[in-house]
């Protein structure tokens, strides 16, 4: 083989350098090699690792979603049952272990809680759009981690939502339409009829042509079963033509001639929920579970992940390749988007220093004018003080000169009351000689 491989000319094999693609040959082997066991070596594998699989159930409350997922996995999964008094749409998770024969399978049911029950509906996707999100940003942030545990990593991204719709008979309500129409490039939408036994044969036919017709016109991209595998390609083809799918669902079994079967209990009679004629359960478990369960798991992979971490790389700045369409290497663009990002912070930081300096500058103005503002005023209140000091003194001195002249006349009255009283006593001795030499 390796003697084939380098024969011929120096050109021919420098042409198959280059171009390994036109140059490859088919070579026969002389015997057994054993790589024909590549499939069992990764059937083996797999299945020692597991799989998981996370369905969304979207839809009102009381359409039997919690049923449904015990019809179809012939199990009770715990939960609590939800009420119509929610104050906005809430999503609850619940991851079980399964085990089926040899093969062990991680399923995570998330549920819309409280979807449709508000008076104003305009936000109810919101929520859901958001938890999807976040679990593809949880995958990416695993891939961009530098020590990545991928093999071991839970993957919650979702793979498959179930869109349940109430049985009207009429037409999809306009909550549907655009929570569908906004989940269609997130997630693989499987649209299904619940308690379809409610209306009529006839009327449920009409329903699904309705349905169907109203997804077209408004642009909605639901998920179709692949039928570019030969071993599946007719059953799939087939099946997209019975989407929506009306399905029934109950856990209650009841004895129908010789055999316990799934079924509900009426007055008029019993519906059988893995009866085709009854009702589309039998098609829906086979179309997500047994047959295209790993192509729901590839779509959200390499078609709804991608479309989110292309966008979301993009945002950050990467790109394959550079204003000439050459190629643009991680590390290229890793430190163009860090020296842009510097530029920018040194940007902000001479922004943030300028502001700085003149809020100071500012603030220093400020200072200066209530300082001066203070000095105006504490030479108005000191002129103030001084004027009023100088009136006190004026009125002290006023005072002064006032009790001087009092202290004046009280002197000179005290000194006349004195000499009067001093010559009125001597006029009375002078009487009284006067009188005493008389007799």
């Amino acid at each position: 083989m390796e003697a084939e491989a380098n024969s011929g000319s120096p050109e021919d094999s420098w042409a198959f350098i280059q171009r390994p693609g036109e140059g490859c040959r088919t070579v026969p082997l002389a015997g057994h090699v054993g790589f024909d066991s590549l499939p069992d070596q990764l059937v083996n594998k797999s299945v020692s690792q597991g799989f998981c699989f996370n369905i969304l159930c979207v839809g009102e409350t009381g359409l039997g979603k919690s049923t449904l997922m015990d019809t179809l996995f012939n199990t009770k999964f715990e939960g609590e049952p939800a009420t119509h008094t929610q104050p906005g749409v809430q999503l609850r998770s619940n991851t079980y272990d399964l085990q089926e024969s040899n093969v062990g399978l991680k399923l995570t049911i998330v549920s819309t809680v409280g979807f449709g029950d508000q008076i104003n509906k305009e936000d109810s996707y919101k929520p859901i759009v958001e938890f999807i999100d976040a679990q593809f940003e949880a995958y990416l942030q695993e891939e961009l981690k530098i020590r990545r545990v991928l093999h071991i990593y839970h993957d919650s991204r979702i793979h498959a939502c179930l869109y349940f719709i109430a049985p009207t008979g009429h037409s999809l309500k306009s909550l549907d339409l655009v929570t569908m129409k906004k989940l269609d490039s997130k997630v693989n939408i499987i649209p299904i009829i619940a308690k379809s036994d409610a209306i009529s044969k006839s009327e449920l036919t009409k329903f699904k042509i309705k349905i169907t017709s109203e997804l077209v016109s408004n642009g909605v991209q639901i998920y179709q079963f692949p039928t570019d595998d030969e071993l599946v390609a007719e059953i799939n083809g087939t099946m997209n033509a019975h989407l929506p799918f009306a399905v029934i669902g109950s856990t209650e079994e009841l004895k129908i001639g010789n055999k316990m079967m799934k079924a509900r209990q009426y007055p008029w009679g019993t519906v059988q929920v893995e009866n085709e004629a009854h009702c589309d359960f039998v098609k829906l478990r086979e179309m997500l579970i047994r047959i295209n369960m790993e192509d729901l798991r590839e779509q959200t992979h390499s078609r709804h992940y991608e479309l989110y971490r292309r966008c979301k790389l993009e945002e950050m700045g990467f790109k394959d390749t550079d204003p000439d369409s050459k190629p643009f290497s991680l590390q290229e663009t890793y430190e163009a988007k860090r020296n842009e990002f510097l530029g920018e912070l040194q940007k902000k930081e001479e922004e943030m220093r300028q502001m700085f300096v003149q809020r100071v500058k500012e603030k220093e103005a400020e200072l200066k004018e209530a300082e001066k503002e203070l000095h105006e005023k504490f030479d108005r209140l000191k002129k103030l003080h001084q004027d009023e000091k100088k009136k006190l003194e004026d009125k002290k001195k006023s005072l002064d000169d006032e009790m001087n002249a009092f202290k004046q006349r009280k002197t000179a009255a005290e000194l006349l009351q004195s000499q009067g009283s001093q010559a009125g006593g001597a006029q009375t001795l002078k009487r009284d000689k006067e009188k005493k030499n008389f007799f």
